[in-house]
């Protein structure tokens, strides 16, 4: 019974993870807005990053926007010199999107601000806590997924 009553009283997970995920756009917003970016544009960036090359139908998957807004988002980036469109050699109907020179230079500008920023985020962890954080997050992910 206090279980259910507390429950109750408690936030659900899914709010939790929204309000999380809402002060963290607003604060990489802060961060990237120097550079002319938006936090959606920045997660872009990071996404090509790891996985150069894509299409825009993988870049909106991997950056959590729809296939609608990804090329407005890159058309957007393009046009500021971070990332850059061509054919792909193994089917050339499809365009691939690739990060510039100036594109890293974004990136490494705010990478030290941004590894602060999770570290803000978690510092009230354990590291063993963060790693469980960190799999835990990774786990509900797949499972929606």
């Amino acid at each position: 019974m206090l279980e259910a009553q507390a429950a109750k009283e408690s936030p659900s997970l899914l709010y939790m993870v929204k309000q999380v995920e809402l002060v963290v756009r607003a604060h990489l917003d802060e961060l990237v807005r120097p550079s002319g970016i938006t936090a959606l544009q920045y997660t872009a960036l990071t996404v090509l990053e790891r996985h150069d090359g894509l299409s825009a139908a993988q870049l909106a998957r991997d950056s959590f926007v729809t296939a609608q807004s990804i090329a407005d988002l890159v058309r957007s980036l393009e046009s500021r010199g971070l990332v850059r469109r061509e054919r792909n050699p193994h089917s050339r109907r499809e365009l691939l999107i690739l990060l510039t020179d100036d594109g890293r230079q974004v990136l490494a500008r705010h990478a030290d601000p941004v590894r602060r920023l999770e570290e803000r985020m978690v510092r009230d962890l354990t590291t063993r806590q963060t790693e469980q954080f960190r799999q835990a997050l990774s786990t509900s992910w797949h499972a929606l997924s």
